[in-house]
């Protein structure tokens, strides 16, 4: 007897869903940490510091450093020196990010309504 997907159940498959839908699609590929680090920028408040992000995310220093990297080479985020404190590092929202966070935000609503993404969306593996 099968029984019904649980709350549980129901968010891992959107978070699948939504995993999948940013692998398939053109624009950046981002890993777990990345992306962790991208969306606690984009939707924690407050003015981010590598250390501050690091402590947040229970990372190293290093690994927020090569996260940021990343973001900053996608254009998703940027570092810029705190006028309060010149040893302190600012990371900043970009356009390139909102833009970014958008389409997260409108995957995530297709997959939970059970939408099918649309036709003129090519993948990298139908495009390569």
């Amino acid at each position: 007897m099968a029984t019904a997907p649980s709350a549980t159940d129901s968010q891992v498959d959107l978070l699948r869903s939504t995993v999948v839908s940013l692998v398939r699609r053109d624009g950046p590929d981002l890993t777990a940490r990345q992306l962790a680090v991208f969306l606690t920028c984009y939707l924690v408040e407050g003015g981010h510091t590598v250390r501050g992000l690091a402590a947040e995310l229970d990372v190293s220093k290093p690994a927020i450093t090569r996260a940021l990297d990343r973001l900053g080479e996608f254009d998703l985020a940027r570092r810029k020196t705190d006028p309060a404190d010149r040893r302190s590092i600012l990371v900043q929202k970009t356009p390139k990010g909102s833009a970014f966070l958008r389409d997260i935000k409108t995957i995530m609503t297709k997959a939970a309504t059970g939408e099918k993404k649309p036709a003129a969306t090519t993948s990298r593996r139908a495009a390569g």
